[in-house]
């Protein structure tokens, strides 16, 4: 090689094409014929599955219920669906879904954050994989069958009520089923593991290396875990409440077991007006509004996440500038 070639190659800028610009071709095959074919099927699972149903939803709406006989028409499109969806009954129950969301959302919360902190940092690396698959033991059963269980042992006559009895803790028969708390015990056990896998995830990236830093200069346990492990923790904290408020949300099956008319939720009333009623009108409406409200939480929530997070930022460069100064 000449001495002036390889003074070109020397000189070069880092990440440079040494065979010199390609053709503008080239990148646009590579562009559209290699990544965007391979997503082509996720695309199109989302797009069958998810973005066509949603689009029927909305599209249904806006028909009605023609007769007894008739599910649904579309041959006069209006918003009184809409307006027949929001009575009593339906602020009603909302409000009952609202609540039994919330509670069981910050459940999940309080329960998950000791638990995915003591899998992260205090249990042995060796141990995790058999924690990790202990938490996802019930996801190994069906749905309805977890939630049928939870009947059998809250029962009147149940193992539970028998054992509380027998130990002289209660006088009479244990009346918890059919009710709102069972409901609230149902969605806990069952979107549990949604926020413990999130969590676990964000605290054992984060890493122990400010926590020793934290221990070094004198603070304690909870000061660590308040300023540094659960502001490093927030995406997971965000994501897993997204993953358990959303289904949750939804629930009908949980609600149908476990709640009876105590523990009404809105899944319940779209099903029924779609099962029961054949009333796909009504239906969709009620199932629109209920996605519009979700919509809306998950961007209160996201507007409150780049909120802390832009706090947690400013808090760091405050402590920076005090620590250099």
């Amino acid at each position: 090689m000449s001495r002036r070639n390889q003074v070109s190659l020397a000189t070069r800028p880092i990440g440079t094409d040494p065979m010199g610009p390609r053709p503008a071709t080239t990148k646009k095959r590579r562009r559209f014929g290699g990544a965007s074919f391979l997503g082509f099927p996720t695309w199109a699972f989302v797009a069958f599955f998810f973005v066509v149903p949603l689009a029927l939803i909305l599209w249904y709406s806006f028909g009605y219920k023609p007769d007894l006989f008739t599910a649904h028409s579309n041959d006069v499109l209006s918003f009184d669906r809409y307006a027949e969806a929001l009575d009593a009954t339906f602020f009603g129950t909302f409000w009952n879904t609202l609540q039994i969301g919330l509670v069981g959302t910050a459940l999940c919360l309080l329960i998950s954050i000791p638990f995915a902190y003591w899998m992260a940092i205090r249990l042995n690396p060796k141990w995790r994989p058999l924690a990790l698959a202990l938490v996802l033991v019930p996801f190994w059963t069906n749905f309805l069958v977890r939630t049928l269980g939870w009947q059998i042992v809250l029962s009147p006559r149940g193992f539970l009520s028998d054992t509380l009895q027998n130990l002289g803790l209660i006088d009479g028969r244990l009346d918890v089923l059919y009710t709102q708390g069972a409901v609230q015990l149902g969605v806990v056990y069952n979107y549990l593991p949604l926020m413990i896998l999130p969590l676990f995830v964000a605290i054992n990236a984060s890493g122990p290396a400010l926590r020793e830093a934290s221990k070094d200069l004198g603070a304690n346990r909870w000061r660590t875990l308040m300023q540094i492990t659960l502001p490093l923790a927030m995406p997971g904290i965000i994501s897993g409440s997204l993953l358990v408020f959303i289904p949750l949300m939804g629930d009908y099956i949980t609600a149908s077991v476990l709640g009876g008319a105590q523990g009404n939720m809105i899944g319940q009333l779209v099903a029924g007006q779609f099962n029961t009623a054949q009333n796909w009108a009504l239906g969709s409406a009620m199932a629109v509004l209920l996605m519009l409200f979700i919509a809306a939480a998950v961007a209160v929530v996201a507007v409150i996440g780049l909120i802390v997070r832009g706090a947690i930022r400013a808090n760091r460069k405050v402590d920076l500038s005090g620590g250099a100064a």
